[in-house]
């Protein structure tokens, strides 16, 4: 059998839902710890690690049945997967395809991890981030997070 005749859906087509493209390898269940994707929701889920690509030479990709990401998902994907292609599926079509920008701030999706934050006493404050080239700083208390930015996922 030949190379080309060898080429085959690693897995299968989604009919209604989002395509999570080009993630950096290794990065797709960071992706679903920051989509809240755990599997007691029963969302059907496919997740390809470490599979080919001729422009990363090996990507992440997932494809989350029935589910498209909100702005604010898509704002907090960006901030650890700046190469991410985000594809709409409906009937089994892309009916729209475009690569996440990386966002100057992030607001309400968060949490601060310090304790005495504004944001986390009985006040009625939205956090906000600045984003930083690695990580973020929180607008109000000024803490900086430079990784494992998952656990900071507002649920």
């Amino acid at each position: 059998m030949s190379d080309a005749d060898n080429h085959q859906l690693r897995v299968s087509k989604i009919r209604n839902g989002t395509v999570i493209d080009h993630l950096t390898a290794g990065q797709a269940l960071n992706v679903l710890a920051i989509l809240g994707i755990d599997g007691s929701s029963g969302d059907t889920v496919s997740v390809g690690m470490n599979v080919p690509s001729d422009r990363l030479g090996a990507k992440d990709i997932l494809k989350v049945e029935g589910r498209e990401l909100t702005a604010a998902e898509v704002d907090v994907l960006s901030l650890i997967a700046p190469d991410a292609t985000i594809n709409i599926v409906r009937e089994y079509d892309v009916i729209d395809k475009h690569r996440v920008e990386r966002t100057d701030e992030v607001t309400g999706v968060l949490t601060c991890p310090n304790p005495p934050c504004i944001t986390n006493g009985d006040e009625p404050v939205r956090t906000r981030f600045q984003v930083l080239d690695a990580g973020v700083r929180c607008v109000y208390c000024g803490t900086i997070v430079h990784e494992d930015l998952a656990t900071l996922i507002n649920t």
